[in-house]
């Protein structure tokens, strides 16, 4: 390792190496906070009893009242089990909280709305379903997280056909989203179309299956396509799949509709001649070897998206030949992870009070996320998508997504596109505000220095 490619990788590790130190010096990343004024006791009789119960009352005769008289409109639940965290895989539910914290501080921060983080102690698909739909009267949405596969899909579709409110499961939805995005926009600089290019899928995980049902739903073709597992390239002709296929549906099908040449072996047979790979498979770097990179197509599009670590450094990429590279993490150029979309999308779900969260709101979400970064002066193959900093791009998503579950029939509320960016604009400010006061005036104290830490 030359000293220029350690001192890269040193730096990818900065993070990591302070991370507990910072969770510890602040107790966790979120807590609750009054939002109504509180002046004096009195003020409770109000809030709680006997006042309260005057907001029960008109409640109970008119149940929608309860999305004007409280908050529970805008607060999401962040479900998990702990069954596949991050690259981490099955922590537990107690290791995995950390994570689902960190979703409920985006959502905050990023989207104006307040969420809960809830880890589930049983594992069982069923009981899952049924605590979530048990769930209902305390959230407007679900943000179902970490989820092993197989049972995350069942869990989806189940939880999707009968909540009454919209449920997401942001490592199928959310990642899909932001991998569109930023393949749409990698496939306008190197002048390919969507329609004709060999895209390589390297994992078959819950990412990487609706990561494939989006694309190809936007106009891939999937008899041009490979997707690989653990195993190798998918194929119909695999007794493993073909034994398993009633356990691992969505993987049969996948089997049935791409790799229409008949493609065998490991990733790199599926590299081979391919315009793009997506990978989502286990964290590297190694994962995906330079050699394989070289034997793609001209002007290669390589995202490789573990987390924490990515399949193959980026710089090793961009030395194999890759003309666009994306990655999960956001201290590298081109970060496609769902924390760019979820947090515009449930907000303009939530605003619209749409029963749930269609392909077509993720289409739309993913072509705000696009253009954003088109419009953009650094457009470029280092600059494919937005960054978290641009916080208006959020209110660009929500009215997106907003206007499109409108036009399905959708939505409970009928708002205009400025209007959903003023509710989106008005809302993520307060967030954002709030937490610069709080720092400000020490009730959010300093974060700890950190050797070398970028400012």
């Amino acid at each position: 390792m030359s000293d220029n490619t350690a001192d890269k990788a040193a730096r990818a590790d900065h993070w990591k190496n302070i991370a507990v130190a910072w969770h510890r010096h602040f107790g966790g990343k979120m807590e609750t906070t009054p939002r109504c004024v509180v002046r004096g006791m009195d003020d409770f009789s109000v809030w709680y009893s006997p006042g309260v119960a005057e907001a029960c009352l008109a409640i109970r005769d008119e149940p929608d009242l309860v999305d004007e008289l409280t908050n529970r409109w805008n607060t999401v639940a962040v479900v998990s089990d702990g069954s596949r965290v991050l690259g981490l895989g099955d922590i537990g539910a107690r290791a995995g909280y950390p994570v689902m914290e960190g979703k409920a501080l985006l959502y905050k921060y990023l989207g104006g709305v307040d969420s809960v983080p809830i880890m589930l102690q049983d594992k069982d698909p069923d009981q899952i379903i049924r605590t979530v739909l048990n769930l209902q009267p305390s959230f407007g949405g679900i943000n179902l997280e970490d989820i092993s596969q197989p049972k995350c899909f069942r869990v989806l579709d189940t939880l999707r056909a009968e909540a009454e409110i919209p449920v997401w499961h942001d490592d199928q939805q959310g990642t899909a989203t932001v991998t569109l995005a930023g393949l749409l926009n990698a496939l306008d600089i190197v002048g390919k179309s969507i329609e004709d290019v060999r895209i390589a899928f390297i994992g078959s995980g819950a990412a990487n299956v609706a990561c494939a049902r989006l694309i190809f739903g936007r106009g891939a073709d999937p008899a041009k396509c490979t997707v690989n597992d653990s195993r190798g390239i998918l194929t119909t002709d695999r007794e493993d799949l073909r034994r398993n296929r009633n356990e691992y549906p969505e993987k049969w099908e996948l089997a049935e509709r791409t790799n229409a040449d008949g493609r065998t072996g490991g990733i790199p047979e599926a590299l081979e001649g391919a315009d793009v790979v997506i990978s989502l498979s286990r964290p590297g770097p190694g994962t995906i070897d330079p050699q394989w990179i070289r034997r793609m197509a001209d002007s290669p599009i390589v995202f490789p998206e573990a987390n924490p670590v990515p399949e193959i450094w980026p710089w090793e990429a961009h030395e194999a030949g890759a003309a666009v590279v994306a990655t999960g993490r956001s201290d590298f150029a081109n970060q496609v992870n769902n924390s760019l979309c979820f947090p515009g999308i449930f907000r303009g779900t939530l605003d619209v009070r749409a029963r749930t969260i269609s392909d077509e709101m993720c289409f739309a979400a993913a072509d705000a996320i696009a253009m954003r970064a088109r419009d953009h002066r650094d457009y470029g193959p280092e600059r494919i998508m937005p960054t978290m900093e641009e916080w208006d791009l959020f209110g660009d998503i929500a009215a997106a997504v907003g206007l499109k579950a409108q036009e399905q029939g959708l939505a409970g509320k009928s708002l205009s596109a400025a209007e959903l960016r003023e509710s989106a604009r008005t809302r993520i400010a307060r967030s954002r505000r709030m937490t610069e006061i709080m720092m400000e005036h020490g009730v959010i104290p300093p974060a700890p220095e950190s050797e070398g830490e970028a400012r």
